[in-house]
């Protein structure tokens, strides 16, 4: 079986060593899974360019995404980081699990938006229409579902990268929803 290592600023190409160095001016370090986009010349680069694109969805919104998309692909580096993320975007861990579970009873728009995400991943694109005409009516536009739709895209990649090469989690790590009371 390949082993991944969590390549250091040394062991990168220049473009991908300047992006080490923002990440660590940014976060105060270069995340792990980040990290391991690094073993390619370019995927950083376009990967960071996806994630932080323009979109009509709001921080907490994405943070919704992120955390139904990564808990149906069962990736628990990214359920770690966007548990992080998502309570410095003001969830509560109550909240949070929901999330992962794929509703918010504390908001109906992100209730819509969080069944909307877990529909598009389990059903791989095939979403249900009931779940597309909740989301539309709780107040979303055609714009909103194709840039919901991006997100679940960029945030599969990653819950992709980390199945497969099993970096260690450098967040703490998020309890398995199962154990959780939802």
């Amino acid at each position: 079986m390949a082993t991944f290592n969590v390549p250091t600023r040394e062991e990168v190409n220049t473009t991908n060593q300047g992006i080490f160095d923002n990440l660590n001016s940014a976060l105060g370090f270069v995340p792990n899974l980040y990290a391991t986009y690094a073993h390619s010349e370019t995927a950083l680069e376009n990967y960071l360019n996806l994630s932080n694109a323009k979109t009509s969805l709001k921080a907490k919104e994405k943070e919704v995404v992120n955390l139904a998309v990564s808990q149906v692909n069962n990736c628990t580096y990214c359920l770690s980081a966007h548990t992080a993320i998502g309570k410095m975007n003001g969830f509560t861990d109550e909240q949070i699990l929901e999330l992962r579970a794929g509703h918010a009873s504390f908001d109906n728009k992100l209730d819509a938006l969080a069944k909307l995400a877990k529909n598009i991943t389990e059903n791989r694109g095939r979403t249900d229409q009931d779940v597309v005409d909740n989301f539309l009516a709780a107040g979303y536009d055609k714009g909103n579902l194709v840039d919901t739709i991006v997100l679940v895209g960029d945030k599969t990649i990653s819950n992709y990268i980390h199945s497969t090469t099993q970096v260690p989690v450098d967040f703490p790590v998020a309890e398995p929803l199962e154990t959780a009371t939802v």
